[in-house]
């Protein structure tokens, strides 16, 4: 059985990012999580990890609607990649 709450470490393994990125997440609110321990250590519930996930799908399949031909400010892809 899976942990139920998981560390930002770990979030941040997941989701590929920094653990910074992981921090922004939660400290905006995009990305629910709890205070625990007598030092306040960030622990997000798997299941709100996920619910994040398919929000973010949600919004790229959105944002590639509204944007078919790419070419938004988001976009991370380098031209070496599409070529």
């Amino acid at each position: 059985m899976p942990p139920r709450f998981l560390q930002l470490a770990d979030v941040a393994e997941i989701l590929n990012i920094s653990s910074a990125q992981a921090y922004a997440l939660v400290r905006s609110g995009d990305l629910p999580a709890i205070k625990v321990g007598g030092r306040g250590q960030w622990r997000v519930e798997s299941e709100q990890l996920e619910t994040y996930i398919q929000r973010m799908y949600a919004a790229t399949r959105e944002f590639v609607l509204t944007h078919p031909l790419g070419g938004g400010a988001d976009d991370e892809g380098d031209e070496a990649d599409r070529a």
